[in-house]
């Protein structure tokens, strides 16, 4: 028997994996398949009732931002770095001028690169749409901040001319180049965890974005195709592609500056739309939502997901972005969303709660309004809530060096769990929890080679040989219900 059969949950958890299972989803998790078939059967993007625990919270009209959150309680063409099916292939420089952040780890990449994309898969099990940025980071003094008039801690996006002069004043320090942005930090975790077929298939992980014909989106296609994530749109000509200049002073705070470049315009065409339709989980950055007329593509992506029969999530991203645009983030969350990512302060602003409500409380809040949602508090733990319920997931513990990518990493178990079989919401937080400590515990914000095959093993063990130990805590006492 199969370690992903054998795990013993309650019976109210059981009751939802009553339906089916596709073949094709024989390694995923029961909760996956159920969703997977119903929207299959319905078509209509929203769970239905009979899903038991995760169905019955979802109202039959359009979700609008005046209706809730208010008060308490209450453009693509598919490519491949060495081809594809069809005649389609990547026409950018591979960036290698520049020096990249992940240099201590090339003996590591080399080997995980070994795995090339010669054919693309039938299907994609997670798909992201997201900004595609270049990040610069380096460490500067308080003085290069008071000199270029930027206040320190802050993120601010800056245009071609700001760019340039803040590259200029940094000459002369030391900085490196990465394949930046949360989303792609998520999806190459995920790629890392998935790479050797433990406990089920390679996982076939993908990304799609804006990215310029120049060096630097050839440096960002070439960089998360050595971390086995395929990026699948075209280079726009002429285009720019984006930037973030991250200065960290002494004391650890992180000054950012976006230059958003051809990022900013992504198009939905018949390719997206068949790229999405051949999606497992197709997951929306919540940056993407600061762009002009970007929601009308997530928002046309997001149907076809439906139609495919795809689970969709989001991220939350940031604070000051859905402050923002609050009414374009619930016009996607409350009527596509099966899975959100949040931290405490994001889950508080999409609630409308104040800084006093607790995590726990926003969490079951917006359970109400999305299957399965996840809310990271820091040191302090996280949540994972559904139907107005939330599971406590203790911190894994670790001694914090960089907390910068914990919360994407985190979202990296949640996406594998998934896919790899997790019936229980413990489990999966479990996980969750230990990815992200061991990028906390490191100086940067992608998950390590060595350490994602290491976590997928111990994962792969534990599930088969203590299922007891990781029974879900749906119906516990752990659970605060409203």
């Amino acid at each position: 028997m199969s370690f992903l059969t054998s795990i013993s949950s309650p019976p109210q958890i059981n009751s939802l994996f009553s339906s089916p299972i596709f073949s094709l989803y024989r390694f995923y998790s029961p909760l996956f398949s159920s969703l997977y078939h119903h929207k299959r059967s319905y078509g209509s993007g929203r769970i239905i009732r009979e899903l038991g625990f995760l169905g019955d919270f979802r109202g039959k009209g359009r979700v609008t931002s005046g209706s809730m959150g208010k008060q308490k309680g209450g453009f693509f063409c598919v490519s491949s770095p060495c081809g594809s099916r069809g005649s389609c292939s990547c026409s950018s420089s591979n960036g290698d001028e520049f020096e990249s952040e992940e240099d201590e780890e090339e003996v590591d990449d080399e080997e995980e690169g070994a795995r090339s994309f010669c054919v693309l898969p039938d299907r994609w099990d997670v798909l992201g749409l997201g900004q595609a940025m270049v990040d610069f980071s380096g460490m500067v003094n308080d003085e290069l901040l008071e000199r270029l008039g930027l206040e320190k801690g802050t993120r601010k996006v800056v245009n071609h001319e700001e760019r340039g002069r803040v590259l200029q004043a940094m000459d002369g320090c030391s900085y490196k180049a990465a394949a930046g942005g949360s989303l792609s930090n998520s999806l190459v975790a995920l790629a890392r965890l998935g790479y050797k077929p433990i406990g089920g298939p390679a996982l076939n992980v993908a990304m799609a974005g804006s990215v310029g014909s120049d060096p630097l989106g050839g440096f960002y296609r070439a960089k998360l195709h050595r971390a086995n994530v395929n990026f699948l749109s075209e280079p726009i000509k002429d285009g720019t592609t984006g930037t973030v200049i991250v200065l960290t002073t002494p004391d650890a705070q992180r000054t950012m500056l976006a230059y958003q470049g051809t990022s900013s315009t992504i198009n939905y065409d018949s390719c997206l739309a068949g790229i999405v339709s051949k999606t497992n989980i197709f997951v929306v950055e919540g940056y993407l939502f600061e762009l002009p007329d970007t929601i009308k593509t997530i928002i046309r992506a997001c149907e076809e997901a439906c139609r495919s029969g795809a689970l969709i999530a989001v991220t939350a991203s940031d604070v000051s972005c859905i402050e923002r645009h609050y009414d374009d983030y619930w016009e996607i969350v409350g009527n596509y969303a099966d899975i959100l990512f949040a931290n405490s302060d994001e889950a508080r602003a999409l609630c409308h709660f104040s800084s006093k409500e607790s995590p726990i409380s926003a969490t079951r809040y917006l359970s109400h309004f999305v299957p399965l949602v996840s809310v990271t508090d820091g040191p302090k733990g996280s949540y994972i809530g559904v139907k107005g319920e939330a599971v406590y997931i203790p911190p894994s513990p670790c001694v914090p060096v960089d907390t910068c990518g914990a919360g994407d990493a985190y979202a990296s178990g949640i996406l594998y769990g998934i896919l790899r079989g997790v019936s229980d919401l413990k489990g999966m937080g479990t996980l969750a929890a230990r990815i992200a400590a061991t990028v906390v515990r490191q100086q940067g914000t992608r998950l390590r080679v060595q350490d994602a095959v290491d976590l997928a093993e111990s994962f792969a063990f534990n599930l088969e040989g203590s299922s007891s130990s990781v029974s879900s805590d749906v119906g516990s006492d752990h659970i605060s219900s409203l």
